[in-house]
């Protein structure tokens, strides 16, 4: 559980829902019973911070609290709990640096602090409003540390240098591809294949005929040709 607060009341400004939260957020509804339409917050949440700009001010919190007919402080409590919302404004490309245990034995202190340096303090907006980062706990991809959630796309196995080029690459509006920045196919072992690696295994000329494998099913011309006992 998480102690944070809102950003500054000046930069909460009015908000009602687009007709692409409104259509996506009304199909989330139908998948409940109208009494109990709450069920949907969490997406109902996370469509509407998509549509504020990446954070949740205390108007959408209370349109989400309407539109679901739930009371505020029941969705403030959620939008709190989980770290998936943001509070405050974050921007325009904004890092997750994992910290839990595996990414931290893999260097993640060391891109924290790049980040520090290269964007600015963690949970502040800079770049002209382009940059954001905080640190998070665990985002599941412990086998490829260390790794950042750079809005909704996973950036694994970084170091300082391949970090360095994802933040100039976003900084020249380039969209660097998601996924593992070494030489190794999504979460497998970095490097070429070590084992299993004879073609023959898997062109067909070791399979052995069907008849020598024992208890094989008879082909269907030899079913259909087979007497019928009586």
């Amino acid at each position: 559980m998480s102690h944070r607060r809102f950003h500054h009341p000046e930069n909460h400004a009015p908000f009602a829902f687009n007709k692409e939260s409104d259509d996506l957020i009304a199909w989330w509804e139908r998948k409940y019973p109208s009494e109990r339409r709450a069920s949907a917050v969490i997406p109902a949440l996370w469509i509407t911070q998509k549509q504020n700009a990446g954070w949740l001010s205390e108007p959408a919190l209370r349109a989400v609290a309407e539109r679901l007919g739930m009371t505020y402080i029941r969705v403030y409590e959620i939008a709190t709990f989980y770290t998936m919302f943001n509070l405050e404004p974050v921007g325009k490309y904004h890092f997750q640096v994992c910290g839990t245990t595996p990414c931290q034995l893999r260097g993640a202190d060391k891109l924290k602090d790049f980040c520090e340096r290269k964007i600015g303090p963690k949970g502040h907006v800079s770049g002209g409003g382009k940059f954001s980062w905080v640190e998070v706990e665990c985002l599941g991809a412990c086998v490829n540390a260390p790794m950042i959630q750079i809005n909704d796309y996973y950036y694994e196995d970084l170091s300082i240098e391949t970090l360095e080029k994802l933040i100039d690459d976003f900084a020249a509006g380039k969209e660097p591809q998601p996924g593992t920045y070494v030489k190794r196919q999504t979460s497998a072992p970095e490097g070429a294949p070590t084992s299993l690696t004879d073609e023959t295994l898997y062109d067909g000329s070791r399979a052995k005929p069907l008849a020598a494998i024992l208890n094989a099913p008879k082909p269907p011309e030899e079913s259909a040709a087979a007497p019928v006992k009586a």
